[in-house]
């Protein structure tokens, strides 16, 4: 139970649920603070973590997989997101926005954030593939 993946396409969301906590991760492309001329692509996404669990949860640490168009690999790790190390009661959600500036037009990002419970049991939460690529590449135009 509390298991399960889906994407949604027309939105640009992708969900896991692991453990009873729920990864929904949704990348945009921001053009104003991009410049493909110097191979400088900024894209931001927003997680949302939803705990339905039967008990609080508090996020302790990240770690992030992002993989360019190149197939070149970073990795980066830190204490909490965006500063903070959130408690989430059951039934509640916790959001933030955050961003990764990649060399190629494309790439991903897949992770996974560490929690612990009521009991100080740690776990990890596996964070979906998500695909960073410019709107017009999900849906491109068609010439008559």
């Amino acid at each position: 139970m509390c298991k399960g993946i889906h994407l949604s396409k027309e939105k640009f969301l992708y969900s896991e649920t692991t453990d009873c906590i729920q990864i929904e991760a949704a990348p945009f492309y921001i053009p104003e603070r991009s410049s493909p001329v110097d191979n400088y692509f900024f894209y931001a996404y927003t997680i949302k973590i939803t705990n339905h669990g039967q008990q609080r949860v508090q996020l302790l640490s990240r770690s992030w997989l992002i993989r360019n168009g190149k197939k070149e690999e970073n990795e980066v790790r830190g204490e909490g997101v965006v500063g903070e190390k959130p408690f989430i009661e059951p039934g509640e959600s916790y959001q933030y926005t955050s961003f990764c500036p990649i060399t190629t037009s494309t790439g991903n990002m897949r992770g996974k954030f560490k929690f612990r419970n009521e009991a100080d049991l740690d776990f990890w939460v596996p964070i979906p593939v998500f695909f960073l690529r410019k709107p017009e590449t999900f849906f491109p135009q068609v010439h008559a």
